[in-house]
């Protein structure tokens, strides 16, 4: 499985590269802004983006939207994280194109696998 991670906390990214690569999961790449990820999404074509609702001066939400229609050849899952509590933002992830919400302390290799076997099965 492959992955993206989108957050403006290098620190974040750092640690979160480390933590799903030990994991097994193939980290193809970091971004800190929308344009980053959508440039990288197109050239690395992951099978996941974990996208941060908040990044900074830019919303995780309008991401999520651009990259299920920008990306071409079929939009990668999208994964919604935070350290935000779900329910602050459930309608807005419910309205949202991605297949999930994780929270930040629950990241796995693990919970992504999960989180995109149900997708799968669902056909998301």
């Amino acid at each position: 499985m492959s992955c993206l991670i989108v957050d403006d906390s290098d620190h974040f990214k750092e640690a979160a590269r480390r933590l799903l690569e030990a994991d097994g999961v193939v980290v193809v790449g970091v971004a800190s802004t929308s344009a980053e990820a959508l440039r990288q999404a197109g050239e690395f074509r992951p099978d996941c983006v974990l996208v941060d609702i908040d990044l900074g001066e830019e919303s995780g939400f309008d991401l999520a939207r651009l990259l299920a229609d920008a990306t071409a050849g079929g939009p990668p899952y999208v994964i919604l994280i935070s350290t935000y509590d779900e329910g602050d933002f459930a309608e807005m992830i419910a309205a949202s194109p991605a297949v999930a919400f994780l929270p930040k302390p629950n990241l796995s290799g693990w919970a992504i696998g999960s989180i995109l076997r149900a997708a799968v099965g669902e056909g998301a």
